[in-house]
């Protein structure tokens, strides 16, 4: 009977003959798989993760399209006056009249025409229309090496004009008169006096004789208290 020693066949197919391996050659052999592997998964991240960025950026920019189309159409139906409100307040505080705002200066400026967001949605205004303050010369890029914090933030003029705008030409009618309402009455007492006419009067340049304001009072005061209640002053406002 032939023994397995005496075909080379079976021999060669089940290794019988072949030397043991070496220890050199079985640490090649158990890290050969996981060599070929490792680049193809880190390449295949890399490529996830840069889809990911450009969709965002993609997202990014057309809502900042969307959102620039809808303020400019805003900005067309606003009246002369309210952009001149616009323009005035970003002007009183674009401090170095660069043409841009931060965020603190933006903050300020929205509540002057009476937007008073809280920080999450003045943060999003500038992530959304902002543009880096290194980009405007304003912000000092880190040496090679060194960490990078996250870039401020600035809105340009454009980017608050048409937003501005699209927040005046939705809001509620009501809440515009109430504004007006708050700016003549002084103190909060929840009612125009004659005196305060007057004080309105004197900070606008207006040559009105007393008997001009009692005579404006006296018309419009419904209910005999010689002064115009919120109510009285927004049925004035909306009749």
């Amino acid at each position: 009977m032939a023994t397995s020693s005496n075909n080379p066949a079976l021999n060669s197919r089940y290794g019988l003959g072949r030397p043991a391996p070496t220890n050199h050659q079985q640490q090649q052999s158990t890290f050969a798989a996981p060599a070929t592997s490792f680049p193809h998964t880190t390449t295949k991240n890399a490529q996830r993760l840069e889809s990911e960025r450009l969709d965002r950026e993609r997202k990014a920019r057309e809502e900042r399209e969307r959102m620039d189309a809808a303020g400019q159409n805003s900005l067309a139906e606003l009246s002369e006056e309210q952009r001149e409100e616009i323009t005035e307040a970003f002007n009183l505080f674009d401090l170095d009249k660069d043409g841009y705002i931060d965020y603190h200066e933006l903050k300020v400026a929205m509540k002057a025409l009476g937007f008073d967001l809280p920080k999450g949605e003045i943060l999003a205004i500038l992530q959304t229309h902002g543009v880096p303050a290194q980009q405007q010369g304003k912000g000092k890029a880190p040496a090679g090496g060194q960490y990078q914090s996250p870039p401020r933030l600035l809105l340009s003029f454009q980017s608050f004009q048409t937003l501005m705008a699209q927040k005046i030409s939705s809001r509620d009618p009501v809440e515009e008169v109430i504004r007006a309402f708050d700016l003549f009455d002084e103190g909060g007492k929840g009612r125009i006096t004659l005196q305060d006419l007057e004080r309105v009067a004197r900070e606008l340049g207006e040559g009105l004789q007393q008997e001009e304001l009692v005579a404006m009072i006296e018309e419009f005061d419904m209910d005999g208290d010689n002064a115009i209640s919120r109510q009285e002053f927004i049925d004035i406002c909306m009749g």
